[in-house]
This record gives structure tokens, sequence and C-alpha cells, in this order.
């Protein structure tokens, strides 16, 4: 294979390495762990209003303010954690989006516990398999939300999730393989449904 630096890639990913190898490696693979996914989860409703290349680039630091991503310790944070947090110069310090990571880790745990894993809950959306587009994706024909990421986002609402509309639902699909969305030129294009 070609030098990393000089594969075709999907627009966003642009000459940012971290975001390369974000592309590379994570963006649009199947993800099936639970703590993964809550990990993804929470990111991506960080990053409403922002760009991911801010996230990505604050996601180590991310993970060790929110003791990596453990759903039952976040759902145990107390106002002295949460001031501590608001405090952290290393994370995104949104007063709204602190207090909704604590509730969501209190969603994810209830749909986890009425579900057995969170990740049989969710992949249930896209009937256990990634979707493929149903045109050849280009930067100007990727939706911003589809008829399952409303779905998904209604869902998540229901159990009391915050930060969840669909636009963010739609971009976590992404993130965790429930779609595929490399775009055309892209070396990991795979076409459209009617293709495969």
């Amino acid at each position: 294979m070609s030098n990393s630096h000089s594969l075709p890639r999907c627009f966003w990913a642009g000459d940012d390495e971290l975001m390369q190898a974000y592309h590379d490696t994570e963006w649009g693979v199947p993800v099936y762990d639970d703590r993964d996914l809550f990990e993804r989860l929470l990111l991506e409703c960080f990053q409403a209003g922002l760009s991911w290349r801010t996230i990505l680039h604050k996601r180590e630091n991310f993970r060790r303010a929110f003791d990596n991503f453990d759903a039952t310790k976040i759902a145990a944070y107390d106002e002295k954690k949460i001031t501590s947090l608001l405090g952290d110069a290393g994370i995104v310090r949104n007063r709204l989006k602190v207090r909704g990571a604590v509730r969501n880790a209190k969603a994810f745990l209830r749909l986890v516990e009425e579900n057995g894993a969170f990740s049989a809950w969710l992949w249930r959306f896209v009937v256990d398999k990634p979707l493929l587009p149903a045109v050849p994706l280009t930067p100007e024909t990727i939706p911003a939300e589809t008829d399952v990421a409303r779905a998904l986002s209604k869902a998540l609402r229901k159990a009391d999730f915050t930060f969840v509309g669909p636009t963010i639902c739609y971009a976590f699909m992404q993130s965790v393989g429930m779609v595929d969305d490399h775009t055309v030129g892209c070396f990991k294009y795979r076409g459209p449904a009617a293709e495969n």
C-alpha cells in the first residue's frame, strides 16, 4: 500500500494526521463494545456546535477526565466532580454538556440493564449490519440526518438521553460503522448498496 499521507480519503480528513488516522482506522468501522460505543456517543454529544477535529484532539483529555468513559463512574459524579470538570481546560467546559454526560451515563446504564447490552439495543436500528448508501456519496450528497437517525434520536430521547438530536445521532452512526459513508474516491469507498 502507498504511503498513508498520499492515500485518497474522504474530504473531511484533510491534512491533519490525527484526523487521517481516525478516518483510516476507526471511522465507519463497526463497533460492538459497549464502553467504546458510550465513549463515541459522549464525544459526539460534546461535539455539538464544534468541529470533530477539536474533539478528537482532546479525546485523551476526555478519557482522563471522564474515567475512561466508565458509565458507572460517570453516573455517580457529584457536584464536586462536575465543578472539577468545568475547571479542566483539556476538555470542552460546557456546563450543560458536562451535566448531560452524567445524565447520559445513567440513561445508558438503564438501557444496558433492560437489554443486556447497549450494543444489542443500538444495532437493531440497522438490522445488525452497516447500511450502505443508496447513491454514490460525494461531499454534497452525504446526508446530515436520515430516517434511521431520527428514529434513533427519538428512542434515545425517550430513554432520557440529552444532546442526541438527529444530526448528532447520524454522526454517531457514521463513527461507529452503522452506516458506511466513505465518499467516492476514498480508498475505503465501497459504493452504494445496489453495487454490493
